[in-house]
């Protein structure tokens, strides 16, 4: 191995005596997602390749003749000889993993080429036991898969720039097609929006994705630039039509306008307010006059809606006034009702909720900021109490009653044969099977005490 020739200039390498150190990890080993690092076979057979001579010096055969590596001192051969040949095992398994990872991942060439150049350094003055033939091979199969690799990319960039090309074509096809559209048939606001879309999708194609060749970008650009040119004339003239459309809207909204001022005093206030409500929706149908003419219209139409509203907010507060006054009687009420719990007579808590629940009917209603805490507060105080009676009926329901007796006598019964059982097992002097019935019979006697404790409930 040519670039495996010894460094006479150089000492020998002289190991400190002593457990060797951790592996290193070369820089060819950065993790990489899709390869794991290669595990270094327990049994190796690269100390084959080296013999410790009578002063400890070690050496690797080569094809062309021994060369010395090193020496181990304080060590035996067969030690000094694992030393080297790890060490060996540490750099086959680096070109191991990196020859992986260019021909199994997408390792960039720039980055795989520092990988290879690393390598072939840490080759070149390695001082190791094994096969360097094999070594060499491994080295040279990772060049020449670079290699490869570089023509892949190559390939690769072609059609990404191809691809790339095809997506500015695609955007000026559609940018073409908007432009084309008849007139009547243009969704203005979708269109306007989808055609500022496609102009930053071409400015981050350019900013972000492959360059193509000069003359098709500046002839794709010519295409975009015309198309949106094409549809922005298009739709200045549309709107400029619209302007004759706003004497239509005016009119309809002096109408509304009219009506709106003829409610304004009206005191049926539920249908007069379904009515400004229906005014609205048409106010929203009949488009944009001229902004003069809209704002001037709206305000006049506001002021009306405003003042029907206004004196119907005057009526609700006087309502409120009264409804106030029945908040208070229902607080008085809840309090009542929340006194009963914990229930404790089920019966009396019952007839007394009813009493509660007939003159909460009565009082009437309360103030909206108010009803659905104190609803609420009623509704928790109402499955309490009936909460209490479904208790009350498991407890007396027979069935349950019986399964709590079959329980506690089953429990029973077992914690009988378990006594026996340590007893038995005490006479026979059998530690092992004392500590076993005892934690048995422990437990056993814990349900049991829960069991009567569940079936006393039930009076049993």
């Amino acid at each position: 191995m040519s670039n495996m020739s010894p460094d006479i200039s150089k000492p020998s390498p002289t190991p400190t005596p002593g457990p060797p150190p951790a592996r290193p990890t070369p820089a060819v080993l950065t993790e990489h997602p899709a390869v794991t690092t290669p595990v270094v076979p327990t049994v190796s057979d690269a100390a084959s390749f080296g013999r410790v001579a009578d002063n400890g010096t070690v050496f690797v055969r080569t094809p062309d003749g021994e060369r010395e590596v090193g020496s181990y001192p304080d060590a035996t051969p067969e030690e000094a000889l694992a030393y080297f040949a790890r060490k060996y095992d540490e750099l086959a398994g680096s070109a191991t993993l990196l020859l992986q990872r260019v021909t199994q991942t997408d390792l960039s060439v720039h980055d795989a080429t520092a990988g290879l150049k690393s390598l072939r350094e840490q080759v070149t003055t390695a001082h190791v036991v094994g096969d360097l033939v094999k070594l060499d091979s491994t080295v040279e199969q990772i060049a020449t898969a670079l290699k490869a690799k570089q023509q892949v990319e190559g390939e690769a960039r072609a059609a990404h720039k191809k691809e790339s090309g095809e997506k500015r074509e695609k955007l000026v096809a559609e940018a073409e097609k908007i432009a084309a559209q008849p007139v009547e048939k243009v969704q203005w606001k979708q269109s306007t929006s989808r055609m500022r879309e496609l102009l930053e999708e071409w400015k981050h194609l350019q900013r972000h994705d492959v360059r193509i060749d000069k003359d098709a970008e500046n002839a794709l650009w010519r295409r975009f630039s015309a198309a949106r040119s094409g549809f922005d004339k298009t739709r200045r003239a549309h709107f400029a039509h619209l302007d004759d459309v706003h004497a239509g809207a005016k009119a309809t909204k002096q109408r509304l306008v009219k009506e709106a001022e003829s409610l304004a005093t009206s005191k049926d206030w539920g249908p007069t307010a379904s009515a400004f409500k229906r005014l609205m929706g048409e106010w929203r149908d009949a488009g944009r006059a001229s902004r003069s003419d809209d704002d001037a219209l709206w305000k006049r139409f506001k002021q009306a809606q405003d003042s029907f509203f206004t004196a119907k907010d005057e009526v609700v507060a006087a309502e409120n006034v009264e409804f106030e006054a029945n908040l208070v009687v229902k607080e008085e009420l809840l309090a009542a009702a929340q006194a009963l719990l914990p229930v404790k007579n089920l019966e009396a808590a019952k007839a007394s909720l009813r009493t509660i629940q007939d003159k909460w009917d009565v009082a009437g209603k309360v103030p909206r900021k108010d009803m659905e805490r104190i609803e609420k507060a009623l509704r928790k105080v109402e499955t309490a109490v009936r909460s209490a009676e479904d208790s009350k009926w498991r407890r007396t329901d027979p069935e349950v009653a019986a399964r709590a007796q079959s329980m506690v006598d089953q429990l029973e019964t077992a914690v009988t044969d378990l006594t026996k059982q340590l007893e038995t097992a005490k006479a026979s002097g059998n530690e092992k099977k004392i500590s076993e019935v005892q934690q048995a019979l422990d437990a056993k006697a814990t349900w049991l005490d829960q069991a009567r404790g569940g079936l006393a409930e039930f009076g049993g």
